[in-house]
């Protein structure tokens, strides 16, 4: 018996562009269902529990904003993924959609490809429990606080915090496939330099899509977080197109590495979200 189709509900007014999207993701194998009103998307997301919502902001009657506040404080449509799809560029209007847990924010004129896989990736987040980071395969979520819980308050391990900054700006300017690529990229290269200086009991995981947590050795912090940190100054550049690396050189909000280094944990009380907090917040 064939597994049942994935369930897509697209919310967007615009006839031409809810048309399209209807007819591209039944070509990928999805059920999708379409309506061009906020009162109706809320009422289609009860009746049809979908396994995913794309909800224009822009709408007729109530704003995506609003469609989003409504599934989110409804248990029956609470847990389903949202991506917004929108006009607006402003930043405020990105964040007020993430605070109503938006799962991804695009704007158009958008591609209807890296659409896709926004699509794709965060199903696989919902499928894998969010165990593991859907671009890097890395884990995350409970496996990571796991990790930290085990060793906090003890002098076995050192822990090296890896951010990777203005990735916002970066993808505003060429996209979310781009940077998925730099976060493949930095991924593979903290993977590649822990073998070079660390054990294979070491540990890698995300805090958040940009921010990375490793626990190590004590022996091997410093040179291990010597060699990254050299190796991902080196290679910020090539994440930018050729014809963008001259003129981002000096830009103070291009991609950057920070690296927190913390070298014993014994100082630490058994309190997962306070030492994530001081990591995030950490100077270099």
């Amino acid at each position: 018996m064939a597994e049942p189709k994935p369930k897509i509900l697209i919310v967007e007014d615009d006839p031409d562009v809810a048309e399209m999207l209807t007819a591209y993701f039944r070509t990928q194998e999805y059920e999708v269902f379409t309506v061009n009103w906020g009162e109706d998307g809320v009422r289609s997301a009860l009746q049809v529990s979908p396994d995913l919502a794309i909800l224009d902001i822009r709408l007729p009657d109530i704003d995506g904003y609003e469609v989003a506040h409504r599934m989110r404080s409804d248990r029956r449509t609470a847990d389903i993924p949202i991506i917004f799809l929108t006009e607006k560029r402003d930043r405020a209007d990105k964040l007020q959609g993430l605070e109503l847990g938006a799962d991804d924010y695009i704007t158009k004129p958008f591609d209807v490809q890296e659409l896709r896989l926004r699509v794709r990736n965060a199903l696989k987040r919902v499928s894998q429990g969010s165990l593991t980071n859907p671009v890097t395969g890395l884990p995350e979520g409970t496996l990571v606080d796991e990790k930290i819980s085990e060793v906090l308050g003890r002098d076995i391990c050192s822990v090296l915090f890896v951010s990777i900054e203005n990735m916002n700006v970066f993808r505003e300017a060429y996209g979310f496939v781009a940077s998925d690529d730099v976060l493949r990229a930095v991924s593979l290269m903290i993977v590649n330099t822990m073998r070079e200086f660390g054990r294979p009991e070491d540990f890698l995981g995300h805090i958040s899509a940009t921010e990375f947590v490793l626990v190590v050795s004590p022996s091997n912090l410093v040179g291990l977080a010597e060699k990254l940190r050299s190796r991902l100054e080196q290679s910020v550049e090539y994440f930018y197109p050729i014809k963008d690396r001259e003129l981002i050189a000096t830009r103070l909000d291009r991609l950057n590495a920070r690296l927190v280094e913390v070298l014993s944990l014994q100082k630490y009380p058994v309190d997962v979200e306070a030492f994530k907090s001081e990591l995030i917040n950490s100077k270099k």
